[in-house]
């Protein structure tokens, strides 16, 4: 089964009555890290795809470098929505490289990215908190490439920086 589909069943095991219940996914550190391992793993086989072609035109890509010291200092819910940033530009983004890339080793590697980056992206809509719903229309700092293999790399980064110290986060709260 497609490991994005794991992801989202994992999640849905966990629902409440309608509020995202994150407790397992956040109290259970060996689920972030094989959603890194997957990452690392979707990096390095595009970085094999034979003849990986530089795109037309250029991608945004989100900056997903972090600051530990600011990351510190947020709310909870103000890195959520950060990484909510993060993830519905990449997700376009993927989308949009999808459409130019054909060759069919990168093409595979690029749909199982926007599977997982969509996943991550629904999970962390669905997660209840005061605030109320996550509203599209942010704009993150970003940055254009023409490779596809900074696609791959922006996501490790964020599921390796933001979303696993997010996650960490949460479970100093959820996880007593």
């Amino acid at each position: 089964s497609p490991p994005g589909l794991l992801l989202l069943t994992s999640f849905l095991l966990h629902v409440e009555e309608g509020h995202a219940s994150p407790t397992r996914l956040v109290c259970d550190n060996r689920l972030i890290q094989k959603y890194i391992g997957e990452a690392k793993d979707m990096e390095k086989k595009a970085g094999q795809c034979q003849a990986l072609p530089t795109l037309s035109c250029p991608v945004v890509l989100p900056l997903v470098d972090l600051s530990l010291q600011q990351w510190k200092s947020k709310s909870n819910e103000t890195k959520r929505r950060e990484i909510l940033c993060d993830l519905a530009l990449l997700v376009g983004t993927v989308s949009g490289a999808q459409g130019e890339v054909t060759e069919e080793c990168a093409a595979r590697q690029l749909s199982q990215l926007y599977r997982h980056a969509n996943s991550f992206l629904l999970l962390l809509q669905t997660f209840s908190w005061e605030a109320g719903p996550w509203e599209p229309g942010c704009s993150p700092r970003s940055m254009e490439q023409t490779q596809v293999t900074s696609i791959f790399l922006t996501y490790r980064q964020l599921v390796q920086g933001k979303l696993r110290f997010f996650f960490h986060d949460l479970a100093k709260d959820l996880c007593k």
